[in-house]
């Protein structure tokens, strides 16, 4: 009897112990800025609801230290070919504009001293840096196809040595620039699995490990390259078990090391937005709205800001 009762002590005892070590995490929430061509350019809280919008399609954009959006317009009233503007989220009015000057103008990146890298698509697809007066401050020539315009490039980058970092879709290739010489230092191919695959390159981000994140867009897959340019780390829908990568177009890094994955073709109640581990586990997904997003910026998660946030 005693000992039946020490016995029952000590497991009572190791059951407290180990209680909290039991408890579910805490159920992921992100709240992010959200851009398409179909959609409006939305802001979305941790509770999935709508918190801001405007009726304007975008193919990127940010929200600024200040609290203002800045996007990279499609074609759009006043702007045929597209442009910049920086949107007062108060008042929804722009602060400044610029208006493309070619066919398409597909990114925008800010940069210190309030300026702003910017790709424009066309005859001569070239990287431009503007200022908010809408001064062209440098401009550099992208070398790729000019039968495509709307193919030629995406979520062109500026990294940390200065270089530029562009996808280039029908090019089959992730080139990185020297922006004074317009020279390509490397190229990162994306059709390994044939170009059947249509592993067009639409976000390709340089990691702090030196290592470059690429969402492969009808591929359906994102991937993870090396210097040299092996694929390190994968995902595709096989790897999910599950079909909820629809068109990989926009992606972002996060702190934790987890991606996160945009399906551009989702509608409906199909997942727009996910959150997925080193290890392929799904932990948050998004699939609100009717249509789904070309890019994406997460701002905050279980309530907090993200630092490093610029791995998009």
């Amino acid at each position: 009897m005693k000992s039946f009762a020490l016995r029952f002590t000590l497991f009572g005892f190791a059951a407290v112990a180990l209680a909290p070590m039991l408890q579910a995490a805490e159920p992921v929430r992100h709240s992010f800025l959200g851009v398409g061509k179909g959609a409006k350019t939305v802001i979305v809280g941790e509770n999935g609801e709508v918190e801001w919008s405007l009726d304007v399609p975008a193919s990127d954009g940010w929200v600024l230290p200040n609290g203002n959006v800045i996007l990279a317009l499609y074609a759009t009233k006043g702007f045929p070919n597209g442009g910049v503007v920086e949107v007062d989220c108060k008042t929804k009015e722009f602060v400044w504009s610029y208006a493309g000057r070619q066919k398409e103008t597909s990114t925008v990146q800010p940069l210190p001293n309030d300026e702003f890298l910017v790709a424009e698509l066309g005859p001569e697809p070239r990287a431009v840096v503007i200022d908010k007066s809408g001064e062209v401050l440098k401009t550099t020539p992208l070398q790729c196809q000019k039968q495509n315009f709307h193919m030629q490039t995406r979520m062109l980058r500026v990294l940390p040595n200065g270089n530029y970092l562009a996808p280039h879709l029908l090019d089959f290739a992730v080139k990185e620039y020297d922006p004074k010489t317009g020279e390509v230092v490397k190229t990162f191919p994306t059709d390994d699995r044939g170009r059947a695959k249509r592993d067009w390159p639409f976000t390709a981000i340089r990691l702090k490990n030196g290592n470059t994140l690429v969402a492969c867009t009808n591929g359906n897959r994102v991937i993870e390259l090396d210097e040299n340019g092996k694929i390190v780390w994968s995902v595709t829908n096989e790897d999910l078990g599950e079909n909820v990568i629809d068109d990989a177009c926009g992606a972002q890094r996060l702190p934790n090391g987890n991606t996160v994955v945009a399906s551009y073709h989702a509608r409906g109640n199909a997942v727009k937005l996910f959150e997925v581990t080193r290890d392929k586990k799904i932990v948050w997904r998004y699939a609100g709205g009717r249509h789904g997003f070309h890019h994406f910026q997460i701002l905050t998660t279980n309530g907090k800001p993200l630092a490093e946030n610029t791995w998009k």
